[in-house]
């Protein structure tokens, strides 16, 4: 075992990665993975790699609660390519020493679907994105209902006047990356979550065209708030900075994406939607743990922790009646009283 993950190390090491290998877990945990006792787990991160608490940063939190609460060890490697992740997770899967392999992102899938068709006995996770083989268990979230929060959250704030911008119009609005069926699951789900608080409530939806173009997502932001809307929803990726710029410049409302993004413009930012890869990286180790591990596609909503909202880091203050309100609508969406569509009517 020593010789495999000398060899991983020196492989790591020659291809200019950034790797932590043996060395995560309590005393306690490597000394009863040494005998055998407690899995192993290897995680892969996109290229993006650690930092700005990003999707990789949240999987390996939720790597280390896993170490903490079951005592499993793991190592974490950080590829600098998009062609570095094949080579990480062959050689991993080749090693043997993995109970699991989990690899973050949908920019993996391609190099996943080689790997694992070649090592068919070794068992693989894969978080936010989908990929049908029968060693794979995908993790994915239900945006819909995180987004079903949100879009409550803006309709009782404007209803609730919560902030002096805030009118009392029904108008609210929501900017996508591209016109897809994923993104518009977070368009349904804002615009029914918005409904649901005020029938009367009128979403305007456009799309960036892209997930990296802050300037057309400016633009759309400028118009819809020439129309009334003084709340404003993205699912734009990096184009969403572009609602951002557009909030503090015509004094507005907006909502982040996916991880806490409150901080970025905390005067101008009520809340974030979260997608909690977390969640879904402890979900998988505890299936190995507990010996439940099937390669299917597993989508986590509210009632299991997969997606969530924050008002953390936030200067707008959002008073205890309206996120008591929204208490009440979660359990009503777990317990299935309130069904959540994911497609736009």
């Amino acid at each position: 075992m020593k010789k495999r993950r000398e060899r991983l190390r020196a492989l790591f090491i020659a291809v200019g990665m950034t790797a932590a290998l043996a060395g995560c877990g309590s005393a306690e945990s490597k000394e009863a993975s040494a005998g055998g006792e407690n899995p192993h787990i290897g995680i892969v991160f996109t290229q993006a790699g650690l930092g700005g608490n990003s999707f990789n940063d949240l999987a390996l939190e939720g790597v280390k609660r896993a170490a903490e609460d079951y005592g499993i060890t793991f190592d974490q490697v950080e590829p600098k390519s998009v062609a570095d992740e094949e080579i990480i997770q062959d050689e991993m899967a080749s090693s043997e020493e993995y109970d699991l392999i989990i690899c973050v992102g949908e920019e993996q899938i391609d190099a996943l679907s080689n790997v694992a068709s070649v090592y068919t006995d070794q068992r693989f996770a894969l978080l936010d994105a989908t990929l049908d083989l029968d060693n794979v268990a995908s993790y994915s979230c239900k945006a819909q209902e995180g987004c079903f929060m949100v879009g409550a959250l803006a309709a009782l704030a404007k209803q609730e006047q919560i902030d002096s911008r805030l009118t009392d119009n029904d108008t609210i609005g929501f900017i996508g990356g591209v016109d897809n069926p994923l993104i518009n699951q977070f368009a349904a789900g804002y615009e029914a979550g918005a409904l649901y608080v005020n029938p009367d409530m009128n979403v305007l939806i456009d799309y960036a065209g892209g997930f990296n173009d802050p300037t057309t997502a400016r633009t759309i932001a400028n118009t819809f708030n020439e129309k009334g809307a003084d709340i404003i929803f993205h699912a734009a990726g990096a184009s969403g900075m572009g609602l951002f710029q557009s909030a503090e410049e015509k004094d507005f409302i907006s909502i982040g994406v996916n991880l806490n993004q409150n901080s970025i413009a905390p005067d101008y930012i009520m809340a974030s939607m979260l997608k909690k890869l977390d969640t879904c990286a402890y979900h998988a180790i505890t299936s190995i743990v507990e010996d439940t591990y099937t390669g299917e596609n597993q989508l986590l909503g509210l009632g299991d922790g997969g997606v969530d909202f924050t008002v953390e880091g936030s200067n707008i203050n959002v008073p205890d009646s309206v996120l008591q309100k929204l208490e009440e609508i979660r359990e009503g969406i777990v317990t299935g009283e309130i069904e959540v569509p994911n497609e736009l009517s």
